[in-house]
């Protein structure tokens, strides 16, 4: 006998880790709110919540706040993540975050600013238009470069690029990494976007952006040129 469909969308969310926002469970608890309620209540049973964003392709689960201190806490040192990484793992995923994500984002809000004239009821069910292409890769050799010394060297970077590929974080295609489903999910933008942006990693990201900005005017050079 089939399970109900809160249930078997639970079940799913814990044993996929993210199901795809098209799926038809997930548009389900996305517009249905009584739907979605019980969804949520019994995920707080259990000390999980739901995770979804308007601008991400997936939906997932994560530890409720309230709980976090029993989980994490519960040993003699506190643990960040519950995937095996250390720290340098860690200081890994937020850095791919900002390269993927946070650029992402800033083309997603541009795109629903231009569209903020149209009404779509059922705009919260689906990713915005720009999510769709989901996010540009980043080339492992340039990560190396840019960041593998202060990652641990290329040894501790491929070993916890691994563990992120396995847990769904990245993907990993002919040497460049791209955005994995619970990338996007993985940290609340409100809170991490402007203490990247305005903190530690500000300059090393503006120096990257103006490389990349530099590779295309180059070439527009050399082809007036020629």
């Amino acid at each position: 006998m089939d399970s109900e469909p809160a249930a078997r969308l639970i079940a799913r969310l814990v044993a996929e880790r993210a199901i795809p926002r098209d799926d038809r469970l997930a548009q389900r608890v996305l517009i249905d709110e009584a739907f979605r309620a019980d969804v949520e209540q019994r995920l707080a049973a259990c000390g999980l919540r739901l995770l979804d964003n308007p601008f991400a392709t997936h939906i997932g689960v994560g530890l409720d706040a309230a709980v976090e201190g029993a989980v994490f806490g519960a040993s003699d040192q506190w643990r960040s993540n519950n995937f095996g990484l250390q720290r340098d793992g860690v200081a890994l995923l937020v850095l791919l975050w900002a390269l993927i994500i946070l650029p992402k984002r800033e083309r997603q809000l541009a795109r629903r600013a231009d569209d903020s004239g149209q009404n779509d009821m059922f705009g919260d069910a689906k990713p915005t238009p720009a999510a769709a292409d989901s996010s540009r890769g980043l080339p492992e050799s340039v990560l190396m470069d840019d960041y593998g010394r202060q990652l641990g060297g290329k040894a501790r970077v491929n070993i916890n690029l691994g563990i992120l590929s396995r847990t769904g974080f990245v993907q990993r295609r002919n040497r460049i990494i791209f955005e994995g489903p619970l990338l996007d999910l993985a940290f609340d933008y409100a809170q991490l976007a402007p203490r990247i942006i305005e903190g530690a990693l500000r300059e090393l990201l503006a120096e990257r952006r103006n490389a990349a900005a530099a590779i295309p005017a180059a070439e527009g050079e050399s082809g007036a040129a020629s």
